[in-house]
């Protein structure tokens, strides 16, 4: 009795581990929480978590709205990103690289079950930044919704003479 019990803790304990492959863990699965509350929106594409992380958004740039920097539409994607996210429950979903050379971690940002990185450019707050090995499966889907904001003339699309971001 005593060794079938340890055999179905044993089973129920390596069900807990994270997800594995052949060749190691799923990229990404321990770069750091599933989820947290946004403290505090940065600019346009990255916020700062309540224990004081901070994340940069996968795949996107906004133009920039701090450091002394005031881009064209910088505070309207600073705003919207604020208005989306400030105060609320995110989701994160992380790809292969974990952080960045300022050491902020790298995610898609979703609330309710919609991601915020591609909504920010669909709505032209943002402009594709893809950086090789993050995003390799997801640049065509993120290239074809600021190839459609171009051609709606939406947000800094329509609003600038000279798009920072691109």
């Amino acid at each position: 009795m005593m060794d079938r019990a340890l055999s179905l803790l044993l089973v129920l304990a390596a069900g807990c581990e994270p997800a594995e492959s052949e060749d190691g863990p799923e990229p990404g699965s321990s770069c750091g929480p599933s989820s947290a509350v946004v403290a505090r929106v940065v600019d346009g594409d990255t916020v700062e978590l309540d224990d004081g992380t901070r994340v940069r958004y996968l795949m996107i740039d906004t133009p920039e709205s701090t450091s002394g920097k005031d881009d064209c539409f910088g505070a309207e994607a600073t705003a919207l990103n604020r208005m989306l996210v400030e105060g609320q429950e995110i989701t994160l979903r992380y790809d292969v690289e974990c952080t960045d050379r300022y050491d902020r971690l790298l995610a898609y940002i979703e609330v309710d079950g919609r991601e915020i990185n591609s909504l920010l450019v669909e709505r032209g707050a943002a402009c594709v930044l893809h950086i090789p090995p993050n995003g390799e499966d997801r640049v065509d889907e993120f290239t074809a919704l600021e190839d459609d904001a171009r051609a709606s003339m939406v947000g800094v699309w329509g609003a600038c003479e000279d798009v920072t971001c691109d």
